[in-house]
């Protein structure tokens, strides 16, 4: 699984995180950005488009140097500048309280220590930044929930670690979160246990 995750799940996640739906989704979601920015997942720069102009800077959390430098060319191309910020959401090297807002896309599902993670976000918020998020997780009814733990083992090894259980809102409550903003669906040509998903702000308390 080395040679697939390292190597080729990068560069089949570029492609399939392209499509139209997705894209209006990123756009979305990056509306109301300002300031400095920390992206944690930033993957292969495909929100680097839709930043706002309002952002100064973006910090990028990223793992995966197949992704880095899949980034490259969006990175050459954007207007704001990005730096390499860290590796993993669980210990971000930042300072305490100096950025203005975090961006995570379809990220938490696949961090190890989700509620570390985010409680590393809320500690590098200045006071009224806020998270900008749109994630996948737990379904409501019952029979799509059932087929998400039936598939989840087989999915986390084919989509590098990717939770389909996680009740996003709840992981941001007990990271000190409050949620201003949520509205969840179905991400429209998605199988619906992969689909169920939350798009919202939130700051912290």
């Amino acid at each position: 699984m080395g040679l697939y995750k390292e190597q080729i799940l990068p560069r089949l996640q570029d492609k399939v995180m392209r499509r139209k739906g997705i894209r209006e989704v990123r756009h979305r979601v990056c509306l109301g950005l300002v300031g400095d920015v920390v992206e944690v997942g930033f993957g292969t720069g495909l929100n680097v488009p839709h930043y706002p102009a309002e952002v100064s800077r973006i910090f990028a959390i990223e793992p995966s140097r197949v992704c880095m430098r899949l980034a490259e060319d969006r990175i050459a191309r954007a207007n704001i500048p990005v730096d390499l910020a860290g590796l993993t959401g669980e210990h971000l090297e930042l300072p305490t309280a100096s950025f203005d807002a975090i961006l995570s896309t379809w990220t938490m599902c696949t961090i190890p220590k989700l509620d570390e993670a985010l409680k590393e976000m809320r500690r590098v918020l200045k006071p009224g930044g806020t998270l900008h998020f749109v994630e996948h997780g737990h379904a409501p009814d019952d029979k799509t929930a059932l087929w998400q733990r039936r598939i989840e083992p087989l999915h986390m090894k084919l989509a590098g670690g990717c939770h389909l259980t996680r009740n996003v809102p709840e992981y941001l409550d007990r990271a000190g979160f409050h949620i201003e903003h949520l509205n969840c669906y179905y991400f429209e040509g998605e199988p619906k246990p992969l689909g169920y998903t939350f798009e919202g702000i939130a700051s912290a308390r």
